[in-house]
């Protein structure tokens, strides 16, 4: 296996490339099966025909930009956009701040705060999406129009 980002050979149990400290199966300018260049919006490298995105076969599409930048703009505050894309860690940090601010909305009106900021986390990372800052789900793999 090659590093997608500096072409140089990961060994097979790499997290993380040590000549560029990139993580293992991110980056788009190498072919992780042969380290041959490749065209960063190519789908499969020329040389050796393998897929270059993680974990898609060809022609597969990846979740949908529109589905998780709408998910994320009415529903951020819940962090379903982020369980759409697999980030299921912070889709449950998302949550639990959201629910728990509740009680002190409720109780003592500063929980208002909280949830305003969740929620404009949320909206922030829905916009994001949609413009194409945040563009790969959990796995790397690129978020389809």
């Amino acid at each position: 296996m090659f590093c997608r980002n500096c072409g140089n050979q990961l060994g097979d149990q790499a997290a993380v490339c040590i000549s560029c400290g990139v993580a293992a199966g991110t980056g788009i300018k190498f072919c992780r099966n042969c380290a041959a260049s490749v065209d960063p919006a190519a789908a499969v490298c020329l040389k050796c025909g393998v897929a270059l995105s993680p974990g898609m076969a060809l022609g597969e599409k990846g979740k949908s930009k529109i589905v998780a930048g709408i998910l994320g703009i009415f529903l951020g505050g819940l962090g379903i956009h982020r369980f759409y894309l697999g980030y299921t860690t912070l889709g449950i940090i998302q949550l639990l701040i959201f629910v728990c601010s509740w009680p002190l909305m409720i109780f003592c009106g500063i929980g208002f705060f909280t949830m305003l900021g969740v929620e404009i986390w949320g909206l922030v990372e829905g916009v994001l999406i949609l413009v194409g800052n945040i563009n790969t789900d959990a796995q790397g793999r690129p978020l389809s129009d």
